[in-house]
């Protein structure tokens, strides 16, 4: 079962952490289509919340057709996200890209916007998907 953290320092409402932490787990494949979320009194004693911002979360992942309520038996996954994995080759590459990252001094500030920009870079809608290679064997003025 998914336990929510909430950071009262981000500057991100509180529901909206439950949200996008809700949604993490439903991409990484922690969470799948019949999972019971934690109940809102549940999420209440772990994170001294208000229960009406719990249910205002779940309320949003319902509207977004990744939750259903079921009356007297809680909230459970109804859809899901992505295709990753919790356990995936990707994410064992990436966490061996974090160690040599913190070996080499970087803090986790620095690692988030250094992967953030090249996420960026990469996944811009307005760029093309295919990057130039590095042999690329034209030269200025060919036409492809």
């Amino acid at each position: 079962m998914i336990e929510y953290r909430i950071d009262r320092r981000s500057g991100v409402a509180t529901y909206h952490q439950i949200v996008q932490q809700t949604k993490q787990a439903l991409r990484l494949g922690l969470l799948e289509p019949g999972d019971k979320l934690p109940t809102a009194r549940e999420v209440v004693a772990a994170t001294a919340i208000n229960p009406n911002t719990v249910l205002k979360a779940y309320r949003e992942l319902e509207r977004e057709g990744l939750a259903e309520g079921r009356r007297g038996l809680g909230t459970f996954v109804r859809g899901t996200l992505g295709r990753g994995s919790a356990d995936s080759a990707l994410r064992t590459e990436l966490a061996a890209w974090a160690d040599r990252a913190r070996a080499e001094g970087l803090d986790k500030d620095d690692v988030t916007a250094l992967f953030n920009s090249v996420v960026e870079e990469r996944f811009d809608e307005h760029k093309p998907h295919d990057t130039p290679s590095t042999h690329d064997t034209r030269t200025k003025g060919d036409d492809a």
